[in-house]
This record gives C-alpha cells, structure tokens and sequence, in this order.
C-alpha cells in the first residue's frame, strides 16, 4: 500500500500520525509512505529523523488581527495546492490520510481532485476547522471519541477508532512504582499538572497533599518542569506523598498505576483508555472551543472516568472523590468492567483495516 500522510503543528497531530505509519508498516510488507508536513513547524524536525519521506508546505493558519498575512496564505493555498498535485501525480498513493492541523487542507483537497480515496482522523472530542470542513468531502472519518460524531454531518461514513496515540502506551517499558520508592502493597495514585504544569492546579493539588498524610494510598505528583523549584520550597509533605517535575515515559509508570489524575487532553486520555486505568480527569478551562471538557464528557458518559471541573476543584472534593472510589470496591470495580469491555483492538489497526476496506 502507498499513502501520503498529512499531519502538523503540534504533537498532538504528529505523533497519531507517526502511530498510523508504524502500524501500516508492521502490517503491510509493500507499505511505501510519504509524509507531507509544514516548511517550519515542529513536524519537520521530527519525521525526516524517523526516515520517513518528507515534503514540505508553506502555508500558516488563519489570524483574526493579521489581514495581510491573510491575504497571502490565500496564494500560498493555491500554491500548495499545485505542489500536493505533482507530488500526488509523481508518487501515485492509493489513499491520502490527514490527521489534523491546517497543513492537511490542501493536501486532501488535492486527492479529492485527482479521484484518489481520502481519510481524515480526529483526535479531539470537538474538532478542529480543517477537519469539519474536510469532512464534507472526504471519503471516511475516523473519530477518537463517539460523541464527536454530531460535529461531522456531512460526512460519508464515520468510525470510531479511538486515538493511535494510546498504541504506544501499550508497548512502552513499564516502570514499577517500588523503582520509585513506593510500596508495593499500597495503591499508587499518579497526578499530572500537564508537561509544563499549571499555576492554577499546583495551588489547589498542594493543598490536598498536605492533607492526606493519613490516607491508605501513596501519591506521585507531577508539577511540571517549570513549577518544580516553587512547589517543594519551604513546604513539607506527607511520608505517602512524592514531588517530581517530570516523567519521560508516563505510559510506562501508568502500567503500575490503580488512578491517574490529568488534564483531559486527547493524548493522555488515549493512553488511559489503552492501558484501561481508571481516572479523574479536570480538563483545561483554557483550551480551543473548551474540547477538554467534551473529552472528559465522553469518558464519564461511558461511565470510565470521574470529572471535575477546575472552576469546583478544592482540596477537600478531590480527597472525598477519591475515596469514594478507592474505598468502595463496587464503584471502583464497575468502571474497571466498563473500561474492560472497550475493545482491545488498537487504534491504528482499526485504521489500517477500514483503510485497506476503502481501497479494495
């Protein structure tokens, strides 16, 4: 198979789509891919140096204040889009795959031109411009969370995949609690401020680890690399209560984890749905059409996870919403069972094989 792939600008687009490549590549001995990305955006740093095949676009988002910018990314649209023609006519894809950010408009609208099978992939509950708009055209959409289905009325056919990001979570190395000092017999609740950490929560979250030194569970809190210094200084915490400022390979520990506590992006949420963990999600107020909130939504209304909202979040309503579910088996054991029956199936795979259905 040969596909064209487009994804950029953030993580949170590239590396789904790095998922999709190694999968189409474990899965199909003739796989042949090429790559078509942003001129300087961080995916061009990073796919050349997976040894993936690269084609670069100059082309930005739209800006609210800037209109001369406007007009100019207006041509380099249409640039773009004769490039993505020649590229597509020269490299023949079977299918041509975009996987989020505003990179991705000219590149389906070129395979829409040239009669060639299309298939975009969202990875957030509400989605972005691009993929509403390419919706409409496109020949399949893959979507991360169910209730995102309503957003894409157009569309010719939607499957819900899930997110390919929660396949690496699976194939990490696991990290055992007691290689962080931890006891083994002990529950092991894991708190993540985001990779940078957050002002707001460390606040509140320091004001529940002071408090917890009776609890019969330990903590690892993560404050992020920026509020680390700030968050240990002068302060003393609870012997059941472990402060660092960052974890390369979350996923890893997560293996050995009984509840995590994030932020609700569609990345981390991918990865504990992999992983079936059960959580407590207080998704970012500060976020683009406040998406957090509808992706923790998504995973209360399968009854797989707690929400609270940053606005309610306090010392005390944390400490008694764990609890509840820590200290009463049946809660704790019927999201476990919910989690259980969501399908062992990867992500990327589910992909590959409505992919494959779409070309044969």
């Amino acid at each position: 198979m040969k596909i064209i792939i487009s994804a950029g600008g953030t993580g949170g687009h590239i590396y789904p789509a790095l998922s999709i490549i190694k999968k189409f590549a474990q899965l199909d001995n003739n796989f042949d891919c090429l790559y078509i990305g942003t001129h300087n955006r961080m995916e061009k740093e990073i796919i050349p140096k997976e040894g993936i095949k690269y084609e670069e676009l100059e082309i930005y988002g739209f800006s609210k204040t800037n209109v001369f910018r406007d007009i100019k990314n207006v041509f380099l649209i249409r640039k773009a889009n004769k490039k993505c023609l020649n590229i597509m006519q020269k490299f023949k894809p079977d299918v041509v795959i975009g996987v989020g950010g505003y990179v991705t408009y000219p590149v389906i609208k070129a395979a829409k031109k040239l009669g060639i099978k299309t298939f975009i992939h969202e990875q957030n509950s509400v989605p972005g411009k691009s993929n509403v708009w390419l919706s409409k055209i496109v020949d399949l959409v893959g979507i991360s969370f169910k209730n995102s289905e309503s957003y894409f009325p157009l569309a010719k056919k939607i499957v819900y995949t899930g997110n390919p990001c929660g396949d690496r979570a699976l194939s990490v190395k696991k990290i055992s609690k007691e290689s962080l000092g931890f006891k083994k017999n002990k529950r092991l609740i894991v708190i993540v401020a985001g990779s940078l950490g957050s002002v707001t929560l460390n606040e509140k979250f320091k004001a529940f680890l002071k408090i917890i030194g009776e609890e019969d569970y330990q903590v690892l809190y993560i404050t992020g690399k920026n509020y680390y210094d700030d968050f240990v200084k002068n302060d003393k915490f609870p012997s059941n209560v472990r402060i660092i400022p960052y974890l390369d390979n979350l996923a890893g520990l997560f293996q050995d984890t009984d509840l995590i506590i994030s932020r609700a992006g569609a990345s981390t949420i991918s990865e504990i749905l992999a992983l079936k963990k059960p959580s407590i999600l207080i998704p970012s107020p500060y976020v683009a059409n406040n998406h957090q909130y509808y992706n923790a939504l998504d995973l209360v209304n399968m009854q797989v996870a707690e929400m609270i909202e940053e606005k309610n979040l306090n010392a005390g309503m944390l400490q008694i919403t764990i609890n509840e579910l820590l200290n009463h088996e049946n809660k704790l054991k019927e999201m476990q069972n919910n989690l259980d029956k969501i399908s062992n199936k990867s992500a990327a795979t589910i992909i590959y094989e409505e992919v494959r259905k779409l070309i044969s």
